[in-house]
């Protein structure tokens, strides 16, 4: 069985620096054995993918956005652990997408967070979710996930 630094690397990635707070929050937390997430928004090392689904950015770019947002997730869990392999369950993501009022491919677009959970951790990556539309995410974000992982 390989371990979620080795399916990482068998995908081609390597996860990126834990980004820092930009306001009054922590990263994560860790309460008995559950390790919370803060939102993590689209950016990468060329910084933040910003746009609205449906207006200057498509279906492709959003799940592209929101595979950013997992990676960001990821880097979170590893700094919070030290080891992905103490994460023996994806619990639940929440995703906010930017949206134009009439762009209805909101699921569409956390699937690009969502597969990368399940490459990465197998059918322990198999979460509850929500997806939802904003007309603005901060900073101007495409997207923005946040994640609840069961420690073990």
């Amino acid at each position: 069985m390989s371990s979620p630094e080795q399916k990482l690397a068998g995908l081609g990635i390597t996860l990126p620096t834990p980004m820092a707070a930009v306001a009054n929050y922590v990263p994560y937390v860790i309460t008995g054995s559950l390790l919370h997430v803060s939102g993590q928004v689209s950016a990468d090392a060329n910084g933040l993918v910003r746009g609205r689904l449906g207006d200057s950015l498509d279906l492709a770019a959003g799940q592209a956005a929101a595979r950013l947002c997992g990676l960001n997730l990821l880097a979170q869990c590893l700094a919070a652990t030290g080891d992905l392999g103490r994460i023996s369950r994806v619990v639940k993501l929440g995703g906010f997408v930017n949206a134009a009022p009439d762009f209805v491919d909101i699921p569409q677009v956390i699937n690009g967070c969502s597969d990368l959970m399940v490459d990465v951790f197998g059918d322990a990556g198999r979460h509850a979710r929500f997806a939802v539309a904003s007309p603005v995410l901060p900073l101007g974000v495409a997207v923005e996930i946040d994640g609840i992982f069961e420690l073990g």
